[in-house]
Order: C-alpha cells, then sequence, then structure tokens
C-alpha cells in the first residue's frame, strides 16, 4: 500500500477534521521516529496515518477499535507488522517490536503538542519547544487525554521524555501548514 492509497483510504472515514488531523500528526511522528531509528519511512508513516481507520466507527465500541481497521486492511497489501503495531496501540496485541512500541508513545504526544501549540498566542507549532510543552506536560489538568504514562513508554525504544519531546515536534513541525498550526 503506497501513502496515496492509504490517504485516499482514511480521508473519508474522518468526518470530523481533527481527528483526520491526528492520523496525520502521529504519521509525522511516525516517519520522524523512523529517520531517527534509521527504519523504514514509509512503513512507519503508514502505520501512524492507518492507525485510527476505524476510530469513527468504533468509538462508543473501543474494544473493536483496531479489530475492523485489521479487516479492512486484509483487502490490501499492508504487512502483517504494521497490523500487529496498530493493534498493539489499543493494547490488543503485545508490544513487542520498536514500531508497536513507538506508536504507543507516538498516538497521545501529538494531542499534548497540538493542545500547547493552541495554548500559544500565535497558535503556531513553531512557536513552540520541547521545555514548553514539557512544563504542560507535568498539569495534570491539560490535555487530560494525553495519557501521560502512554507518552512516558518512549523509554521503551530508548528515548528520554526530552529527546521524545523534540523529535515528535519536530516531525509535526514538518506538517504545521496540513495541520492548520
Amino acid at each position: 500500500m503506497t501513502r496515496e492509497q492509504a490517504h485516499d483510504l482514511v480521508r473519508p472515514r474522518f468526518s470530523n477534521k481533527n481527528l483526520f488531523k491526528h492520523v496525520l500528526a502521529v504519521e509525522a511522528v511516525m516517519r520522524e521516529l523512523a529517520l531517527f531509528f534509521d527504519q523504514d519511512v514509509e512503513e512507519w508513516g503508514l502505520t501512524g496515518l492507518l492507525h485510527d481507520l476505524d476510530y469513527e466507527e468504533t468509538m462508543n465500541r473501543p474494544e473493536q477499535h483496531t479489530l475492523v481497521t485489521e479487516k479492512i486492511l486484509q483487502e490490501y497489501d499492508v504487512p502483517d507488522r504494521i497490523v500487529h503495531a496498530i493493534k498493539s496501540h489499543n493494547d490488543l496485541a503485545p508490544h513487542e517490536s520498536l514500531l508497536d512500541r513507538a506508536l504507543y508513545a507516538a498516538d497521545p504526544i501529538t494531542g499534548l503538542i497540538v493542545a500547547a501549540a493552541l495554548m500559544h498566542p500565535d497558535k503556531k507549532l513553531a512557536s513552540i519547544d520541547p521545555d514548553f510543552i514539557l512544563r504542560r506536560f507535568k498539569e495534570k489538568s491539560f490535555a487530560r487525554g494525553a495519557n501521560r504514562d502512554q507518552i512516558k513508554s518512549c523509554q521503551d525504544i530508548g528515548l528520554s521524555l526530552q529527546d521524545f519531546t523534540a523529535i515528535s515536534l519536530r516531525g509535526m513541525q514538518k506538517i504545521s501548514g496540513e495541520l492548520g498550526l
């Protein structure tokens, strides 16, 4: 599956533009992590782009989230390791590979970064830095949906919270126009 095919599959499945921006943000973070770890950038990007393919369909049935995606992707040439990583981000498969663990940590940090950018007067990713984001990270009431323990699992891929935040922010800054930030 190419990035264009994945995009064409994902885009119509999101009526909520912010959910679509979320998958673009996770794709960007995953691509940046792939560069850092010298992994397949396209494969890691696809994993991020496809990870919430069934989100709107399963939002009221969270135990089904990613299982519907698994069924949808059977019709496409998507490597099993991508499907496994997608399932593992919802804890429906073990976090075994670097790809699995990276997606698990990347998913929630995008929300934290977006919330931090929206706090800034110009609401731009270019105006924030990892230290600003990490100060917000410590505030329990800030971006409540961004699971702090899941973000801190970046240590399972050998990254400090500071380095993981910097890599994630850099990835998202590369697509700031698409994110409207």
